[in-house]
Formats: C-alpha cells, sequence, structure tokens
C-alpha cells in the first residue's frame, strides 16, 4: 500500500503525542500473510460484526463497561469513574518499538494511546494520559483512519491501549477501517480489570489479548488501584475468559503475533504484586505455555513516592525471584527479553 504525502502529514499531525515514523517504518509495505485473516473480517462476513457494534455502543446509556459499572449516561455527556465521553480521546498514534518482540517485529506495533482509564493506579507511568485525560477528542472515522495510516506505514498490529472504557468506540472504528483495507490484527492492550459480559462481546473481534496482571491482593489492589478491591478475582476470571477466546500465542514464520493471549506481570517492590501466587495460580488455571512477560522495569511514578512500600525500584533478587517462581511453577513460554535480563543478571552475580 502506498503513502501518499497526504497521508504522512495526516498521520504526522496526528494529536498530542508525536508520531514516531522511522524512515524504514515508512518505507515500508504490508505483506500478505497467506490465508490468514483478522478475526473482525469473519465476523462481517458472517453479518454479526454490526450487531456487535451496536451492542457495545447501547452500553454508553447506562455505562457498565467496566467492573466499576457507574451507570451514568455518557450519551448524554455525564461522565463515571474513568472520565472518558461517549467519543474517543487519544493522545496519541504511532509505531512503537517498546512492546514485546512477537508485537514489534522489523516495522513496529501501531500503538494507539486512549486517554483516561478504568483503574488509575498511583504508580502509573502513563499518568498525564491516563489520570490527566490529555488528549484530543476524535470520532470513530478519525480512529478507523488511524488505523489505516498504522498499516501503510507497515506496522504488524493495531494495538489499543486502555481500551477497556472506549471499547464500543473501538468497534465501531474496526469496523469501518475494515471497509477501507484493514488487514492486521487487533491487540487489546488492557490492565485485565475487564467484565465478563463485556469482553464475550468481543469474542470473534480481538486477535490478540496483551492484559495485566497486576496484583493477587485485594488489599493491595484497593491501595494502589483506587479502591479496586476486586481487581485480583475480576482479572483471573478475566484471563480465563481471554484464553478460551484466542487460546495460546499464535506467531507467523516471521516471529509476528497473529492470534492468542500475552499476559504481562510486573514485579513490584516488597512482593506487592503478588508474583508467586500469580505464577501458582497459572499454572493451575491455564496452560503452563501460556505467554507470560514477568516485567523488571517498575519505576517510582506519579504518586508513588507517598507510598513507602513501592517508593523505590526492584532489587535485583526481587526480580531473579520471580522468574526463579514462574519456572519452578513449570511456565515454559516466557518472555525472551526477560529471560535474557535473568541470565545476564545471575551471571553477573556468579561471576
Amino acid at each position: 500500500m502506498e503513502i501518499t504525502r497526504r497521508d504522512f502529514l495526516k498521520g504526522s499531525l496526528l494529536l498530542g503525542g508525536s508520531l514516531f515514523l522511522s524512515p524504514i517504518s515508512l518505507c515500508a509495505r504490508q505483506k500478505k500473510g497467506g490465508e490468514w485473516h483478522p478475526a473482525y473480517e469473519r465476523l462481517e462476513q458472517e453479518g454479526t460484526l454490526a450487531q456487535r457494534v451496536e451492542q457495545a455502543y447501547a452500553i454508553f446509556e447506562n455505562c457498565e463497561l467496566c467492573p466499576r459499572q457507574c451507570g451514568v449516561n455518557r450519551q448524554n455527556g455525564e461522565r463515571g469513574f474513568c472520565r472518558g465521553p461517549a467519543r474517543p480521546m487519544i493522545y496519541s498514534a504511532h509505531p512503537h518499538f517498546g512492546e514485546e518482540i512477537s508485537l514489534v517485529g522489523k516495522n513496529g506495533s501501531g500503538t494507539i494511546f486512549f486517554s483516561n482509564c478504568n483503574l488509575r493506579c498511583v504508580f502509573c507511568q502513563n499518568w498525564p494520559i491516563s489520570h490527566e485525560g490529555k488528549g484530543k477528542k476524535v470520532n470513530d472515522e478519525d480512529l478507523a483512519d488511524m488505523m489505516i495510516y498504522l498499516q501503510k506505514t507497515g506496522c504488524h498490529n493495531i494495538n489499543v491501549v486502555t481500551p477497556t472504557h472506549v471499547m464500543p468506540n473501538i468497534l465501531g472504528a474496526t469496523r469501518i477501517a475494515l471497509k477501507k483495507g484493514l488487514r492486521l490484527p487487533l491487540v487489546y492492550n488492557t490492565s485485565g480489570y475487564e467484565r465478563l459480559e463485556i469482553l464475550k462481546i468481543l469474542d470473534g473481534i480481538v486477535d490478540i489479548y496483551l492484559p495485566d496482571m497486576k496484583y493477587m491482593d485485594a488489599d493491595h489492589a484497593a491501595k494502589y488501584s483506587a479502591g479496586a478491591a476486586d481487581y485480583p478475582e475480576v482479572a483471573k476470571r478475566a484471563l480465563i475468559e481471554m484464553n478460551r477466546q484466542v487460546g495460546e500465542l499464535q506467531i507467523d514464520k516471521r516471529g509476528i503475533a497473529t492470534r492468542g493471549l500475552m499476559i504481562r506481570h510486573l514485579v513490584m517492590p516488597n512482593r506487592v504484586a503478588g508474583t508467586e501466587k500469580f505464577v501458582k495460580w497459572l499454572a493451575e488455571s491455564l496452560p503452563k505455555s501460556t505467554y507470560v512477560n514477568i516485567m523488571p522495569q517498575y519505576r517510582v511514578e506519579y504518586e508513588a513516592f507517598n507510598y513507602p512500600k513501592i517508593a523505590r525500584g526492584i532489587t535485583v533478587q526481587e526480580f531473579l525471584e520471580a522468574m526463579e517462581w514462574a519456572e519452578n511453577y513449570g511456565l515454559t513460554n516466557l518472555d525472551p527479553r526477560s529471560v535474557a535480563a535473568r541470565n545476564f543478571y545471575s551471571q553477573r552475580r556468579s561471576g
């Protein structure tokens, strides 16, 4: 697909963040992936995608998109806990190279950052976006054009970040973009704080689920994520449902993810995240070959300085014990960068 000068200028001016495009990504062409088709294309062919969009939009009138179930009428301008309007607020849309290797590939993950959030953690690294709601309000047609533009740059997927409170808009835009030629995997990049009823609307639309599993302790979830004491149980049910829908991670011959579940777990200081409980639960509840990213990149951000247990970075020992727990409980598909980091620190210690 050729990129016109008009396409480039339109993409370069997208919203509050910069659109970082390398010469390589600008010159890239989307490769035809044989017989592979995105899930949402099949649903459109079956004649049910439009019904899902309509079903999703109806929720805005009494918003219960997330477990907080505020019940506000967003179509009439009311705003609930997430503070999101009925139209999506977007901070930036660009090829992103900091995601998992199978999402990034050569040309990047086509990442769209949505403003506002239904969880609002005190240690959020994207707090200007999620807490303060910085961004620009767009309509579904604009969002669809962003998806098409990211495909034209050569991105390997459409990666919607913090999508829960704007799920209807994402579905509407995806259907519009499909009619304009979108054929990329849809990545649902979520905090994991998802209702089963909402996830079932997404069944057959999302290709790749990329959820967090933040905590295993209700008290920690309530303290660090604005009273969301139900987070551990809600997220467990959500991950099981996501696995039911898309199964284990599948990659193509280029090493690019096309379908499946990819779980992220951020190691936190003083074992706040409950990593051992998490890997034990996963080994008992999901296939041990489920893709898991045990992440060492916690840093003190936003209001975390005010909470003693999380007011420092993690130690090497905390990361190494997390990886050891994952292996001891038999997890076999750990993120390669996490494994490389584990090997590096282990060698440094033994040396």
